[in-house]
């Protein structure tokens, strides 16, 4: 079977020199074009490691979201927060620039896919011993180093907001390497989003304050190109989308088939998602929901005719609880669904092939594979300055008899800090880090321990406004 898989976190914009020359010449034009000096931007940059596309967690992977939650610790606050009211000055246009340069050293005790030296992830740890060699090594990388710009204009039309960000985590066909990766590119206007940013299927409030990249394997995690629409706006929200279609297929023990090699996979319709948060003061509560359409053409002539139509779906419960003057945040998420792995932060292939007894006609038939998952994390503060994170993930896949016995069925995933930030824009500390794939059938098993010490050093700066 041959699928086009869907880009988001798993895929790479190759980006050239001159564009990063372009980028900062677009900034010195905005910047003369405003006539105004730096001002100091509303919100401290993250203490912590990767805050995704839009976690209010002080580490989470992409903290901006558009028009929702508490804007994360390591990025500049959504202007919609920062509305003047009648007795203040109009907002006027600005430019955040924003990033930090960081560093991961570590030691790895056990082994895992090269190209995946600093991150844990299970599906990449060895599917059969000495897969990857021998145990123990010394890793650095400064892949999550970030920047990022964010424009704000009001207009009759709404505020306009447009976001650009990269890191450089190389993944697909960069997989392992050090070069520009786009993270987020949209544009907002009122109620309406277009661009690539976080599926509204996530939850990036879920990312707890860790300094692993990656983060827990269980969590829904997907940046991907949507036309969103935002009727409720705010800490409670309402968001509806379309996003871009993709999935993966696995052959199994049948790769070598002919009839499955003449299968291909066809995004006929756009992923509908949806999103619903309740907030309240000591937190919220959400749900999310997706549903995806997969066609299986067969191209070949003949008497067996594999043409199928396949549904996927999923649901995304998840919540942020606070306590202590919210000085602690618990952070819950469990998913469940049909066919959605490519939404998942660590999953393999969405559709696998499985008999189809009785009937000579279509001897074979793909399934959406189902799948659970759940994330327990809690982010504590000893004091201003020290915090510690500990939590655990899980995901399991429901595999078919045709798939081999080497194939992922399940992953775990923990880890415990403690981070110290003694002053602003500057982070630090160490982390203890585990994972566990476990295969399908062939009863093997593989586990990696880490320790990591991480180093960040955070910029923001506001041009106009």
């Amino acid at each position: 079977m041959t699928f086009e898989k869907s880009a988001g976190r798993k895929t790479t914009i190759r980006l050239a020199g001159w564009w990063v020359a372009m980028l900062y010449g677009g900034l010195t034009i905005f910047w003369l074009s405003l006539g105004s000096g730096y001002a100091e931007a509303q919100s401290e940059i993250a203490t912590n490691a990767d805050t995704t596309s839009d976690d209010t967690s002080v580490t989470a992977p992409d903290a901006y979201e558009t028009a929702a939650a508490t804007p994360p610790k390591d990025e500049p606050q959504d202007p919609a927060q920062t509305t003047p009211t009648q007795a203040q000055t109009p907002p006027k246009r600005y430019l955040d620039v924003y990033g930090f340069a960081m560093l991961d050293l570590g030691y790895d005790v056990k082994t895992n896919d090269p190209n995946w030296f600093d991150v844990i992830r299970p599906s990449k740890l060895p599917s059969f011993a000495g897969e990857f060699g021998r145990d123990g090594k010394t890793y650095a990388s400064v892949r999550q180093t970030r920047f990022g710009v964010k424009g704000f204009e009001p207009t009759a039309w709404g505020d306009l907001k447009v976001t650009f960000e990269f890191d450089m985590f190389g993944v697909g066909v960069d997989a392992g390497q050090t070069t520009i990766r786009p993270r987020h590119y949209y544009g907002e206007l009122g109620p309406v989003l277009a661009g690539q940013t976080n599926s509204v299927f996530m939850d990036i409030d879920v990312f707890p304050n860790i300094v692993e990249y990656w983060g827990p394997n269980g969590m829904v995690f997907f940046r991907n190109p949507q036309l969103r629409w935002m009727p409720i706006r705010g800490d409670t929200h309402l968001w509806i989308a379309l996003e871009r279609p993709g999935a993966s297929a696995d052959a199994g023990v049948l790769a070598d088939r002919i009839e499955i090699q003449n299968v291909q996979g066809r995004f006929q319709f756009p992923d509908v998602s949806a999103q619903y948060r309740q907030s309240w003061k000591r937190g919220y509560v959400q749900g999310a929901a997706i549903v995806r359409s997969i066609k299986l053409d067969h191209t070949a002539t003949g008497t067996v005719n594999l043409d199928q139509s396949i549904v996927g779906w999923g649901v995304d419960l998840s919540s942020n609880l606070k306590f202590r003057n919210d000085k602690d945040v618990l952070r819950l998420q469990y998913v469940f669904g049909d066919g959605v792995e490519n939404y998942m932060n660590d999953a393999p292939e969405d559709v696998a092939a499985e008999p189809n007894f009785g009937n000579p006609l279509k001897p074979l038939k793909g399934k959406a594979l189902p799948l659970r998952s759940f994330v327990t994390y809690l982010d504590h503060s000893w004091t201003d300055t020290w915090t510690t994170s500990v939590g655990y993930s899980q995901m399991i896949i429901d595999n078919t008899i045709l798939q081999t016995p080497s194939a992922f069925h399940k992953g775990q995933y923990a880890t415990v800090n403690l981070l110290w930030s003694p002053f602003k824009n500057f982070m630090t500390g160490g982390e203890f880090q585990w994972a566990r794939r476990a295969n399908f059938s062939d009863g093997f098993r593989a586990d990696d321990y880490r320790i990591q010490f991480s180093f960040k050093y955070s910029f923001n700066a506001r041009i106009g406004g």
